[in-house]
């Protein structure tokens, strides 16, 4: 997997990008900065987005994103093993059928 790009080399990029001259294609941006124009493309819809020009999850936001359904998901799984515990536990403290003899 690349190693990601930094954030001023990201925020550089699309700067350049978005003051280029008439003429000039993000393509051709992209290529003179050695980036993919793929890559260019989302990072330019993940500053609108982070710009609140655009709707959707900006980068802080998704990250913090990620943190809650991490704690979330490690949530659940203590709840189920917290809930398997209380149905043995009661199933352990049940009379049983008892003893037919005296």
């Amino acid at each position: 997997m690349p190693k990601p790009y930094s954030r001023e080399f990201r925020d550089d990029v699309v700067r350049v990008a978005r003051d280029r001259e008439p003429g000039v294609t993000v393509e051709q941006v992209a290529k003179d900065f050695g980036v993919h124009p793929m890559t260019l493309f989302k990072s330019l819809r993940q500053a609108d987005t982070d710009e609140g020009v655009k709707p959707g999850v900006g980068g802080n936001d998704s990250a913090e994103l990620r943190e809650a359904r991490k704690r979330i998901r490690l949530l659940e799984q203590e709840n189920e093993v917290l809930r398997r515990a209380t149905a043995y536990l009661s199933q352990a403290n049940l009379p049983g059928k008892g003893s037919t003899r005296s």
